[in-house]
């Protein structure tokens, strides 16, 4: 019997979660960002000639918004189906197994990849693609039927299908370890990045101000930590041993619960350890998720076979002991980690070289494909066997055997396409691939299927993390008032939010945005055009408003340093429930742009050339389905987002446990 169904269907809900989160944060923003009075409206950006052949434009853009614009919908209308359509299946996913089948997930899929691809850069992030990643894998972790049964049956191949999503959080994790250290930081080199971490962070959570505050020694060691979790516990992704891939889980687990605990990073950490799921097996899972809808796993071997486990048990725990061991021998040596040294509880630093680095990594890329591969073709062979070990009559067991063989094929191709991507770190070995393996690459690389990945890769804010701030007034010289933000620090006295997993994407890309400057964000001069004009849509992405009734003559942008409060004994603890202490400190930097109004000819240049003005759409007939959507859009509008997230996903979870199918 193929293990893994209840791996199978924890993985399932979990994803399923994630797309509702996913969907449900962009559907809020939809107006701000794409509407036709929003920052970048997308019915501008799309060419609407493409729209006459449906098909022939999802050729060149795969989004099946080309498809619902046909029958009279805008695209901003069609952004909305779309979101809403996700919400309402992703939901029904969660509280039932019997739509957790491939084509739910096809569908989802489907629909995010089309936001996706007409998103821009509101949507240029790891997590979105990586979620499409993942999504497309879940199609195959899926049961292939159209209605399940209650009943919750294992398939030949549920081992293979987990195995994709096991590789996949191999290469981001790998690869976000590696990235850390190719990019030559010196603060990752130095092991001090996360003594400017906490606080340059996008968008920091309250307890970030206090993980800022703690020893410079504790944070070194912290990175130390890091690199281990990310760089050498992944190898035990494939151990044939419980026990080192339940040490790898754990270490996975905790590593994105602090990550949680101290940024937000919308539903980014939830999806990694959904995939962590597939390190875990069945009859691990089966003492916490035995439900009447699965069947026990029994083992009731006789006393020649008990003693022959116990001596397999016994080596089992050697190796694990053996592995612990040569684990901190390394770090040891390569970190040089000494106790109550220098007057500090722990020292340490990088014993390597950079060459030493690169050329390790050179020689362990091809070991890692060779990982990959004997552990798929391991899995291949299970499947085999599972298919043929059936009891089923010879007739299912050909259909089981002729499935199976399709599952073996695709999971052959999608391991073979994934290697483009996970050889970006060695470009020598990423050029030595089969020329087959390219193809198949290119010809797939629109529908996003792989990505290469790496988190963190330098570390800004050294000296102080940069924020835009933006002013308005009715004067040039006087009067300027500030602008406001939901989520990114602005008021030094405001507390740091938590949000997760709804992603602010407009905050985020204000982060950005200070890395950079003025003449390259086309769509931050939309951004002052439109609170120029005071288009409601965009300003309901802000906090506040200083001009409610009639907006500015003028705007600008000052680019400030911000920079973490120290923490005064004296005083007592900044937080939750104590706020007379600043949360923040901030120095004036320079002028990020100078002052614009309404009629400023490089705004309006910019907007025209880069098809960002304020869109119409002209007499529009509305539909039963567009005025359902507007109906919609009136009733999640009049409440903050919150506790929107709070109870869609409190109404799934609930019913969850009065089913008893979680």
């Amino acid at each position: 019997m193929a293990a893994g169904m209840i791996v199978r269907e924890l993985f399932l809900w979990w994803i399923s979660a994630i797309y509702l989160f996913a969907f449900t944060s962009f559907y809020l923003q939809i107006p701000g960002l794409y509407g036709k009075n929003g920052i970048i409206p997308v019915d501008n950006q799309l060419d609407m000639k493409q729209a006459k052949d449906p098909s022939k434009a999802f050729s060149s853009t795969p989004s099946i918004i080309w498809f619902i614009n046909a029958y009279g919908f805008t695209s901003e209308q069609s952004l909305e189906l779309l979101s809403i359509a996700g919400m309402l299946i992703s939901w029904f996913a969660m509280i039932t197994p019997r739509v957790r089948n491939a084509a739910t997930y096809f569908a989802l899929w489907i629909f995010y990849l089309s936001i996706y691809k007409v998103g821009f850069i509101f949507l240029w992030f790891q997590w979105d693609i990586l979620l499409l990643e993942a999504g497309f894998l879940t199609i195959f972790v899926a049961p292939f039927t159209l209605l399940r049964s209650r009943k919750v049956e294992p398939q030949a191949h549920d081992n293979l299908t987990l195995w994709l999503i096991k590789w996949l959080l191999f290469r981001l994790m790998f690869a976000s370890g590696v990235v850390k250290l190719t990019s030559e930081c010196p603060t990752w080199w130095k092991l001090t990045a996360l003594t400017i971490h906490y606080e340059s962070q996008c968008i920091p959570t309250p307890l970030a101000w206090y993980a800022h505050q703690l020893p410079v020694w504790f944070q070194k060691l912290s990175v130390v930590m890091t690199y281990v979790i990310e760089i050498a516990l992944p190898f035990l992704f494939f151990s044939p041993i419980r026990n080192l891939r339940l040490i790898a889980f754990y270490a996975q687990i905790l590593l994105q619960i602090l990550i949680i605990l101290t940024g937000n990073y919308n539903f980014f950490n939830l999806l990694t350890i959904g995939l962590c799921i597939s390190l875990l097996d069945e009859s691990y899972l089966q003492k916490w998720f035995t439900t009447t809808n699965t069947k026990p796993i029994h083992n009731a071997p006789d006393e020649s076979q008990t003693s022959l486990q116990r001596v397999i048990e016994w080596i089992k725990w050697l190796v694990t002991v053996w592995v612990i061991l040569l684990l901190c021998y390394w770090i040891q040596r390569l970190f040089t980690i000494r106790f109550m040294h220098s007057n500090q509880p722990v020292t340490c630093q990088i014993a390597f070289t950079k060459a030493n680095f690169n050329s390790a990594l050179v020689s362990v890329m091809p070991i890692t494909i060779w990982i990959g591969s004997i552990s798929l073709t391991i899995e291949i062979l299970a499947t085999i066997k599972n298919s043929i070990m059936t009891q089923d009559d010879i007739v299912r067991k050909c259909c089981i055997t002729l499935r199976s063989s399709v599952y073996i094929l695709a999971a052959i191709v999608l391991f073979c396409i994934s290697l483009n991507t996970h050889c970006v770190l060695d470009p020598k070995l990423q050029k030595s691939l089969s020329p087959v393996i390219k193809k198949w690459y290119d010809g797939s690389k629109n529908f996003e299927l792989t990505n290469p990945y790496g988190l963190f890769r330098s570390m800004t804010g050294v000296g102080g993390r940069p924020e835009v701030v933006i002013e308005g007034s009715a004067s040039m010289s006087s009067g300027w008032k500030r602008y406001e933000f939901y989520y990114k620090p602005g008021n030094v006295r405001r507390s740091p939010p938590i949000i997760f997993p709804h992603q602010p994407r407009l905050d985020w890309q204000m982060w950005f945005l200070a890395l950079g400057s003025y003449d390259h964000n086309p769509w931050f001069k939309s951004l002052l055009h439109r609170l120029l004009t005071n288009q409601k849509e965009v300003i309901e992405l802000l906090e506040y408003n200083p001009f409610p009734d009639k907006p500015p003559k003028y705007i600008r942008s000052k680019l400030y340093h911000y920079h973490y409060t120290r923490y005064d004994f004296n005083r007592g603890y900044v937080g939750l429930f104590n706020t007379s202490q600043s949360w923040w400190r901030r120095e004036f930097k320079r002028d990020f742009s100078s002052r614009v109004s309404v009629d400023d000819r490089d705004l309006h240049a910019t907007l025209h050339r880069y098809r960002m003005n304020i869109h119409t759409n002209g007499n529009v007939k509305k539909n039963w389905m567009i005025q359902f959507l507007e109906q919609v859009r009136m009733i999640l509008r009049q409440g903050p987002v919150t506790p929107i997230f709070l109870a869609i996903f409190v109404a799934a979870i609930t019913v969850n446990v009065l089913n008893g199918l979680l």
